[in-house]
């Protein structure tokens, strides 16, 4: 046995991971590893959800605020970062506790993932070109290339299927030969909290409307004389873009918040399609009128899974 259970909590937007994986942590003895890709930047901490220092109960949070928003995520430096990060945890006789809902960065830091190499100079070709054809050309290129890869995403994710061209011009191999498996790198138990899709809904909406009211375009401002327009990834983020669309003028209020809003009920659908079909998440029920005892079940199948893994270390 490597050291203490890993322990991951998993799931869409807004059904809230944060709050139980700081339960976790605080009852079995743990400090959280952030898995959530937007949370990885400095500043963008309304938008994200990111919790205050000052709410963190002085439980330690490792992978927040590690780059500036003219950096690029990197699924290959976080994966180096968040496992060296979950073996200092477990050398301090510690449980790490993952959350996030960033499904590539969850599989990044808990599974048997071998991440390919990259280009810029290739990516920034295919990008053009992406740009000048459409999403619709490059994922018949990729579909022509290596349709397995193509089977697993979402036609309209122009990210992805770049990446995935990228890898194959590079590599000579389908994408799809370095896609993850479903093969925790050690022992793990994983979390995964689900809310009714109408509830979720709903907060979803009341999220973004406190976005707005706890100053996201003050925050955006700021962040935007810090270079944010510079940062593919950053200025792309969920609240984030629709933000700097309206201090621009090009949305009012409004629509900016109506736009935040739809887009990130789609990606909490993409969050559902992702982690679903894992046949190793244990899913929770989080909806209201099941939040009173939502910790207490969780913890019992986590030390559930101790025992179980104690048994066999």
């Amino acid at each position: 046995m490597t050291g203490p259970l890993v322990v991951a909590v998993v799931g869409p937007t807004a059904t809230g991971k944060s709050d139980l994986g700081l339960d976790l942590a605080e009852a079995l003895g743990g400090e959280v590893v952030n898995a959530d890709a937007s949370q990885l930047y400095r500043g963008m901490d309304i938008g994200t959800a990111k919790l205050a220092p000052v709410k963190r109960r002085g439980i330690p949070h490792h992978q927040l605020d590690v780059l500036e928003v003219t950096d690029e995520a990197s699924v290959a430096a976080y994966q180096s970062a968040s496992r060296a990060d979950l073996h200092a945890i477990q050398g301090r006789g510690l449980h790490p506790v993952v959350v996030g809902g960033s499904g590539l960065y969850v599989r990044a830091a808990l599974d048997v993932l071998d991440i390919p190499p990259t280009d810029p100079q290739l990516r920034a070709r295919l990008e053009a070109e992406a740009e000048e054809l459409g999403a619709a050309a490059m994922a018949e290129r990729l579909r022509a290339l290596d349709p397995v890869a193509m089977e697993r995403m979402q036609p309209n994710n122009v990210r992805r299927i770049v990446r995935a061209l990228e890898v194959v011009e590079l590599t000579g191999r389908p994408f799809s030969a370095s896609m993850p498996t479903r093969e925790f790198v050690q022992p793990t138990v994983v979390l995964g909290l689900r809310v009714a899709r109408a509830e979720l809904d709903e907060r979803i909406v009341e999220r973004v409307d406190r976005m707005w009211e706890q100053g996201l375009l003050d925050e955006v401002r700021t962040l935007d004389g810090l270079g944010l327009r510079r940062g593919r990834t950053a200025s792309r983020a969920l609240g984030y873009a629709q933000a700097l669309a309206e201090l621009d003028g090009r949305l009012d209020g409004r629509q900016a918040r109506e736009e935040t809003v739809a887009l990130t009920r789609r990606f909490a659908r993409r969050q559902e399609s992702w982690f679903g079909p894992d046949h190793r998440i244990h899913w929770l029920d989080a909806g209201a009128e099941h939040r009173g005892d939502l910790t207490a079940r969780a913890l019992a199948t986590v030390r559930a899974a101790i025992r179980d893994n104690d048994d066999h270390g």
